[in-house]
C-alpha cells in the first residue's frame, strides 16, 4: 500500500448541476481515486454544500482539486486528511 495520501475529505460548494451522482463519478475517475462518498449538507437556492470523502493510493490533492473545479465547484475547507500505509481514524479523547 502507498505512503501518501490515502483519505481526503473536503467541505465543497457546487452548483446544483451536475447532480451528485455524475459529480461523484466524475470524481472517481481521477487517477488513484478508488472510492468516492458525497453526503448533501445544505441547499440553498443556487448552490450545494457537499461533504466529499474520498479514499484511494497516493492521491493527488491537485488532481482532485482541479477535477473539482472543472464542474464549477470550490473547496471550503479540508476537514480530514489521512496518510501513510494504513487509514487511522481518529480516537475520542475525554477533552472532546
Amino acid at each position: 500500500m502507498s505512503k501518501g495520501l490515502i483519505r481526503i475529505v473536503l467541505d465543497v460548494l457546487k452548483p446544483h448541476e451536475p447532480a451528485l451522482p455524475v459529480f461523484a463519478k466524475h470524481l472517481s475517475k481521477v487517477e488513484g481515486v478508488e472510492g468516492v462518498n458525497i453526503s448533501l449538507m445544505e441547499v440553498d437556492k443556487d448552490t450545494e454544500t457537499i461533504k466529499v470523502t474520498i479514499q484511494g493510493n497516493d492521491l493527488n490533492y491537485k488532481k482532485i482539486t482541479n477535477a473539482i473545479s472543472e464542474y464549477g465547484a470550490s473547496i471550503q475547507s479540508v476537514d480530514e486528511v489521512v496518510a501513510g500505509k494504513r487509514i487511522i481514524e481518529r480516537v475520542t479523547t475525554p477533552q472532546d
